[in-house]
């Protein structure tokens, strides 16, 4: 019996269809921690809703991951990331980060394991979360903290969400660590703060990474004060693990790294700058996903990383 060869290269095609070769893969939007950096993942985000790409699952760490709390607890939408955004333009640093003389003399004198309080963040939380507990999120939602009595990495996936973000958020030394249950968490930025191996772990196929710094090792903007100093330390320190593991993850899962512009060496601990970090990323990201093939196993756009991501696509 001849067979059509037109007929039959149809017929495969329609099997492929069938068992998955047109399925979506099981997406995860990675939020790095940056402080007032943060900002730019808000013009990342609704670049991403308005070409219709959501998350199947948000993990998010210091800074990301308040904003992935937030987007987790809402739909997936331009309207969400606008929100976002108009809570971040309306931030000021005394908001988060609390640091006036007497709040440094009273965090000095005390035994406390803190510098300032977080009645701000938790205020903050309070007020724009919609849900009560991480398992009631919209979009399955996952915190990195870390466990300051065992020293190990504690992944948040169920549990009251205000206490999980400010675990979440918790700098050692400056914030006060979280309670949680016999352990004491802190911020798990400090160890991975672009916890690419839990989207990965989680069973991410694609990953889209929404980073606050692009890759560059320079330092345009000497820091002007201890705060300044110790968060461009951490910021560096976290820049070149963000580059080990794209390295180590890309052969595992197409990673997409989000452009993180930021032309006016904004500092993490300036607030004032919200508008114009949301509006450059949003131009960045947008022009990238207009540009950017999505066969290939690492996109990304100009900084530091763009080497980095020649190297492993030509692997």
């Amino acid at each position: 019996m001849s067979v059509n060869p037109a007929r039959m290269r149809a017929l495969i095609r329609g099997v492929r269809g069938r068992f998955g070769r047109t399925r979506r893969p099981r997406t995860a939007f990675v939020l790095s921690g940056g402080a007032s950096l943060g900002a730019l993942q808000v013009g990342m985000l609704r670049a991403l809703y308005e070409r219709g790409i959501v998350p199947d699952l948000l993990v998010g760490a210091s800074a990301g991951a308040l904003n992935a709390a937030f987007v987790a607890s809402r739909p997936q939408t331009v309207a969400t990331a606008d929100e976002l955004g108009a809570i971040w333009r309306g931030l000021r640093r005394e908001d988060v980060f609390p640091v006036g003389l007497r709040a440094l003399i009273a965090g000095v004198t005390s035994r406390d394991d803190h510098l300032v309080p977080d009645h701000g963040l938790r205020q903050l939380a309070r007020q724009h979360l919609q849900i009560d507990r991480l398992e009631q999120a919209v979009v399955p939602l996952h915190l990195v903290t870390f466990d300051l009595t065992n020293g190990e990495e504690v992944l948040l996936s169920s549990g009251p969400v205000i206490d999980a973000v400010l675990a979440a958020v918790a700098i050692p030394g400056l914030l006060p660590s979280v309670r949680w249950g016999d352990r004491r968490l802190v911020d798990g930025g400090v160890v991975n703060n672009t916890p690419i191996s839990h989207a990965v772990d989680l069973g991410a196929e694609r990953v889209y990474v929404l980073p606050t710094h692009d890759g560059s090792r320079a330092l345009p903007k000497l820091p002007r004060g201890a705060l300044d100093a110790a968060i461009h330390g951490i910021t560096l320190l976290i820049a070149s693990q963000l580059r080990a593991d794209i390295a180590r993850y890309s052969s595992r899962v197409e990673l997409i790294v989000l452009p993180a512009p930021n032309p006016r060496h904004v500092l993490p601990t300036d607030f004032h700058h919200a508008r114009s970090l949301i509006d450059d990323a949003l131009a960045a990201t947008r022009s990238f996903l207009t540009t950017a093939a999505v066969a290939e196993p690492v996109k990304e756009l100009g900084g530091g990383w763009a080497p980095l991501a020649e190297k492993v696509a030509t692997r």
